[in-house]
């Protein structure tokens, strides 16, 4: 690959119409499962008044994966992942629309709801390796870094969208129906653009299924100090430092905007996610890589603390913006790293072994926000989480010098910094 191709910026990976498809049936999932999340969050947190019960809202998403990754990287490894990427978006339409029956008859009981979760969580474990390891077949590899970041102000873009939505929904219907409802259609329209996707699955060598070939993309991150480092520290900063899975509670104790502010807040962090994307997409990292992400891993840590302990609307969603436009560079960054050095024929197991940090990051991350309010309260816990990041930004940066000597995201690189 010559040099000068290999950061081409702009929007050149939406001239290939399967990746303009993909991006499609992603708007329209992440739409559902976040205006979805509002809906829940609000339900859960009405009834129980309990900040624990949030946290048990991400840990019941979280522990299917846990259990199911080996299955479900391998799965994604075998059959045809198109295919696949369809099943498991009719699958989270079918949680939809059960979460639709569970509120129209009115229980007071979460525990349907939780249910409910635990098998959205086993759709999740497959859709998520299946969708980031398509990724490569749709775009060149000198477009592959511009192509990740697209993806990502994709995500982030229908992240704002999904809980605006919601929120609205939520409040000018009085209840979580609706939302439930548009989510059944979002994930049915998402099912749809997919099987659109012509993209063809290059030959990947039948591995039998036998206990070493399921543990090959453990094996593969562990030696890869480069990527082991990246995805670690992106793991245990959003662990620590993740306050959505509290946002209930900001929005109607602390900050008291109701449904709809919650919503806003549940934006917040997509709005400086997207703008940072868009700047990525143009101006990919080309020196510094690993260093930069160390640098904005603890600027999330500090925007955290500093939402924790606002009390002031403007404040707090300025916060949540530097939040998430932080958190992007590490995304971008890992992202990158892991798709163009795996081969095709194990990107499936080694992305779920990824999935599992991301999920150990998001639902896992919401279950300890929840159990920390619980102990000490929201406020502090927020806070605490905050300083946590920059803590775990301080010893990743010793423990991994190949990370924070990273220049390019590059295979090359790749090779030579493990």
């Amino acid at each position: 690959m010559a040099e000068g191709r290999a950061h081409v910026p702009g929007a050149v990976a939406f001239r290939y119409p399967d990746f303009r498809l993909f991006q499609l049936s992603r708007v329209f999932i992440i739409v559902a499962l976040e205006m979805q999340s509002v809906a829940v969050g609000w339900q859960v947190y009405a009834t129980t008044q309990r900040a624990l019960d949030l946290g048990l809202v991400g840990l019941a998403q979280f522990l299917p994966s846990i259990l199911l990754f080996l299955v479900s990287g391998h799965v994604a490894d075998r059959v045809d992942r198109r295919q696949l990427m369809a099943w498991c978006y009719a699958g989270f339409a079918i949680c939809s629309a059960l979460l639709v029956v569970i509120a129209w008859r009115h229980t007071s009981r979460v525990a349907p709801i939780y249910g409910v979760l635990v098998l959205l969580g086993v759709v999740r474990s497959f859709s998520g390796p299946v969708t980031r390891a398509i990724l490569p077949q749709l775009v060149p590899e000198q477009y592959f870094q511009s192509a990740v970041a697209w993806t990502s102000m994709v995500f982030q873009g229908a992240t704002i969208l999904g809980p605006a939505i919601g929120g609205l929904a939520y409040g000018l219907f009085r209840g979580p129906i609706v939302v439930y409802a548009l989510a059944v259609a979002a994930s049915l329209a998402a099912a749809g653009c997919t099987v659109m996707i012509r993209a063809e699955q290059p030959p990947r060598r039948r591995e039998p299924a036998t206990l070493d070939t399921f543990f090959v993309g453990v094996r593969y991150i562990w030696a890869k100090k480069l990527i082991l480092g990246a995805i670690s520290l992106d793991l245990f900063a959003v662990l620590l430092g993740g306050a959505v899975a509290l946002l209930p509670v900001y929005a109607k104790d602390i900050l008291r905007i109701g449904a709809l502010g919650l919503g806003l807040l549940r934006s917040a962090p997509a709005v400086g996610a997207a703008g940072m994307a868009i700047l990525l997409a143009f101006r990919p990292l080309r020196r510094r890589a690993g260093a930069t992400m160390l640098w904005c891993v603890a600027g999330f840590g500090a925007c955290t603390i500093v939402f924790g302990a606002s009390h002031s609307l403007f404040l707090s969603l300025a916060a949540l913006v530097l939040v998430g436009a932080t958190d992007m560079v590490s995304v971008v960054v890992r992202g990158t790293l892991i798709q163009i050095a795996t081969p095709d024929e194990m990107r499936g197991r080694v992305n779920a072994v990824d999935m599992i940090f991301i999920g150990a990051s998001n639902q896992l991350g919401q279950f300890e926000s929840g159990v920390t309010a619980q102990w000490f309260g929201t406020v502090p816990a927020v806070i605490l989480g905050g300083v946590g990041t920059l803590v775990v930004t301080a010893l990743w940066s010793w423990w991994f010098p190949e990370l924070r000597r990273a220049e390019q995201l590059t295979s090359s690189e790749q090779g030579t910094a493990t």
